[in-house]
């Protein structure tokens, strides 16, 4: 069987970074200068809509609180209303720029869980297609994703400002 090869050299950065000097890579977006380059779509008091590094599916968002905290539990009732007011906004902006089917939205809360970053609690806004899987997750163990993140970023873009 011949071999075949995906690059993704935008990972090795991570990959070489020591996991007790990574942080939570939330916190550091959160102060970040270059919202382009962290990928950063949406920021309020209370809460912010980042795009996934690692999407499961092509448009994949997250919206976390503003504020650190690992379950729904430590939020405040402002912090909440406004989270789930994001998550709206999140799916709305992906309705309009990408025209899904459907959506998966959901919180690992905790490691056992599947939460990866479970010390900052965050949803997932991942946008869904009829046939939008196929053989190379399952083959492969490789997830295909049809355009950059970067050109991503840039038509979703103006669908958040027409949100404010």
């Amino acid at each position: 069987m011949k071999k075949h090869y995906l690059h993704a050299s935008w990972r090795m950065e991570y990959v070489r970074t020591p996991r007790e000097k990574r942080g939570s890579p939330f916190v550091r977006i959160l102060n970040s200068t270059n919202w382009r380059r962290d990928l950063l779509l949406y920021r309020d008091e209370h809460s912010f809509i980042v795009m996934n590094r690692y999407p499961y599916n092509a448009g994949h968002l997250l919206v976390l609180p503003v504020r650190e905290v690992g379950d729904f539990e430590e939020l405040t009732e402002v912090e909440r209303l406004a989270l789930f007011a994001s998550v709206l906004r999140a799916q709305r902006v992906l309705k309009q720029a990408m025209q899904p089917e459907g959506f998966n939205i959901g919180f690992n809360v905790g490691a056992a869980a599947g939460a990866g970053i479970a010390s900052h609690l965050h949803a997932h806004v991942v946008p869904r297609w009829n046939g939008d899987t196929n053989f190379m997750p399952v083959v492969g163990k490789t997830k295909v994703l049809p355009e950059a993140l970067e050109t991503l970023y840039d038509r979703l873009l103006p669908f958040v400002e027409a949100e404010k």
